[in-house]
This record gives C-alpha cells, structure tokens and sequence, in this order.
C-alpha cells in the first residue's frame, strides 16, 4: 500500500513503515525517545514492534492505565511528571503504541509538555488505525464527558501495521469496524456495499477497507484540519453515541459499552433522523437498522435513560450555545451538515433504536 501524506506528516503501512520509522528516528538527533504504552499494548503489541524496529538507540517506557477511565487529567500529570524526571526536553520523542486512548493522551501530553514535544502514533487497534490516530486531534476526557479537553497537534508520522489486529479480541474488532460503517454511510457508498458484502473481517476485506477509511480521514483533514466545515462529516452518529458511551460509562448499574458498540447506536438514531429531515429512504434505513443491530448487538437504552443522555449532548464539544448540529444523510454516501433536531424527534429516534 503506497504511504499517504499529510500537511505535515505521513501514514505509512505495514512493513516499509518500520523503513521510513527507522530512517525517521537515525536521522533526527532526539535526545531521549519515550514509548506510551498500556499493560495490553506491552504484553500483546510491544513484542510485535520490538521484532520489527530495530534501533541503536536507547528507549524509555511509559505506562499508563487500561482503558477511557484512564483518559484523565490524573494519568496526564503522571506521564508530565515522568518525562520530567527522565529529562525529557523539547528535542525529545514520544511514541505513542495502542488504541486511541493511548494515541488521544499520548499525543495531549507530547503537545502540552514545554509547549510541544514531537510524537509518533502506532496504533494497534482497528478503531486507532481507521480514525483516532489519524488527523491531529488529541484529548482527554473530563469526567465522564469525552475528548472536552485537547488540542490540534500533528504527529510526526503514523505508522499502519494490520499485524497488531491478530492480539485484538472480536468486541475490539467490531468495535473498530463502527467506524468504517461510519465512512461507508456518510461519505462513501461503494465501502458501504463491500461491507455488506464482507460481514466477517477476512483479510484482504480488511486490508481494503483500513486503506480506503484512512485514504478518507486523510482527505478530508486536508480540505478541513480544524473541523470548520467538512471535517464534521466524521462526526457521523457520534454527538448522541458519544452521549451514550458517556451515560454508560458513569451509571454504576450500565455495562461499559466500547466506543463502536456506542457509535453503533448513534448512527442508527442518525439514519432515523435523516428520514425526518433529509428524506432518507425508511426501507433502506430499517436495512441499516437491522444490519447493524445484527453485527454489534442491541443496547437496552430504557425511556428513563432518555433524560441524561440528551443532557449529556449539551456537553458535546460540538455544540454552539447549547444546540448540537447533526450530520445527517440524503442518501448512502450524501451528508448534509449542520442540521438542526428537536428533542422530540431526538426521543423518537432513540424509540426507533429499541424498538
């Protein structure tokens, strides 16, 4: 797979990755080098990059908690604090090797430490190599409320290794998989139908469908780094997912509910939505429905959960004065953006969700 590039860096794939990792890293004097990790990203994918990247130079390591609790401002003090001890400087490197939690903070502490230290992402999750590694977004979460704190900053380089997917479990796969239905639906209807066409992750499916989301994510950050317009159409099914995820992860008596399995929701309240205001085609929405319900399951989301969650959605960081701008589509592959939804059709939605 040809490397894709960036306004200020490059997604490399697979094995040529660890080429262009091992020139970048030889060639640039940095005074220390720094891998983030979490305890399964040490134990499942370090082994998988250590047999692969070879380097003279010496390597310190971070490690931080399992999972979104882990995405705080606590675990940001604790790594500043480290770098700090070790004597990390501006001319210094972080590699950031996991999922999106450890890409979202790995890159947050890189960006605010000494006003900005140079960083890598290696994501080593489906959900990471498809969407949060890619882009410069990186945060942390405040609370219960996702990525509200967090700044713009581009990494270095992005190295795609599909190697690490063989150390995910199937929950993690399908929770990544939500995100290139995401692209499918909003902005590419040829990826939608071969996903249709593939509803187990064989292979070469796979191989083509991270190029084609990342080769997606890639061009509309050019056009849109700071998610002024275009870049809200990632936004997908994730304002009321998100509020979701958020809802599950802080009520005691809720299952934790992955990202994917809560974006999942999301898009299927968002296709009901569009047959509202978009003239979506409700046939084709109740196939939507039905297909993902069948690949990630149903979430019980009860009517007295309804309240919190659309609360929850005033938090959104995409929200102006308060009201949350939808992205919605006309058709498979046709987005419109910036649509405005009513708490009453929001209720209804989410009644066509559980239905």
């Amino acid at each position: 797979m040809d490397a894709l590039k960036a306004k200020d860096y490059t997604i490399h794939f697979n094995n040529a990755a660890y080429v262009a990792l091992q020139d970048y890293i030889e060639n640039t004097c940095f005074s220390k080098i720094f891998i983030v990790m979490d305890a399964l990203t040490q134990t499942h994918c370090y082994p998988i990059f250590k047999e692969k990247f070879k380097t003279s130079k010496s390597l310190n390591f971070l490690n931080i908690g399992m999972g979104e609790n882990a995405k705080d401002i606590e675990t940001c003090v604790s790594l500043w604090q480290q770098l700090c001890d070790l004597e990390a400087d501006r001319n210094s490197l972080i590699v950031n090797l996991g999922g999106g939690v450890v890409t979202d903070l790995g890159g947050f502490v890189a960006s605010t430490l000494k006003r900005g230290i140079s960083f890598i992402n290696i994501p080593t999750t489906l959900l990471g190599m498809v969407d949060a590694s890619i882009g410069g977004k990186t945060g942390i979460n405040l609370g219960a409320l996702k990525n509200q704190v967090g700044c713009f900053s581009n990494p270095k380089m992005i190295i795609i290794d599909t190697d690490y997917l063989k150390t995910l479990d199937p929950r993690e796969m399908r929770s990544g998989m939500a995100e290139i239905i995401k692209y499918g639906l909003s902005y590419d209807a040829k990826l939608y139908e071969t996903i249709l066409k593939n509803p187990t992750e064989n292979n070469a499916f796979l191989t083509e469908a991270i190029y084609r989301s990342a080769a997606i994510k890639n061009n509309v950050v050019l056009e849109d780094p700071n998610e002024q317009n275009l870049r809200k159409v990632l936004n997908f099914g994730h304002s009321l997912g998100h509020a979701i995820e958020s809802y599950f992860l802080k009520t005691a008596d809720k299952p934790n509910l992955t990202h994917g399995e809560a974006i999942a929701v999301g898009m299927v309240t968002a296709v009901n939505l569009s047959c509202h205001y978009c003239d979506f085609n409700l046939a084709i929405a109740d196939s939507i429905k039905e297909f993902i319900i069948s690949y990630f399951g149903k979430v019980t989301i009860s009517k007295a959960d309804y309240p919190a969650i659309i609360d929850l959605l005033k938090h959104d960081k995409k929200a102006e004065s308060g009201i949350v701008k939808f992205v919605l589509i006309e058709q498979i592959g046709k987005y419109q953006l910036n649509c405005n939804v009513s708490e009453a059709t929001l209720i209804e939605a989410l009644n066509y969700y559980s239905a």
